[in-house]
């Protein structure tokens, strides 16, 4: 428990640090929403992070899959 404790508080304060660095204005939730999202992916931490504190259009699903055809 103490193990999972510390790796957290690790984690945020990595991710703290990137986002002083970077100088971002996202949140850190919203950071650390990207990253886990994109963790496995290999691209640059500034180019994972470009745009983050736009909305996406929540219209866009091109790649969505329809249920109905209405």
């Amino acid at each position: 428990m103490k193990t999972q404790i510390w790796c957290a508080v690790a984690a945020y304060v990595l991710i703290a640090i990137i986002k002083k660095e970077l100088q971002l204005d996202a949140s850190l939730y919203s950071l650390l929403q990207i990253l886990s999202v994109s963790v496995f992916e290999k691209v640059q931490l500034s180019q994972a992070f470009a745009g983050s504190g736009q909305l996406q259009n929540q219209t866009d699903f091109y790649n969505q899959l329809n249920l109905f055809d209405f």
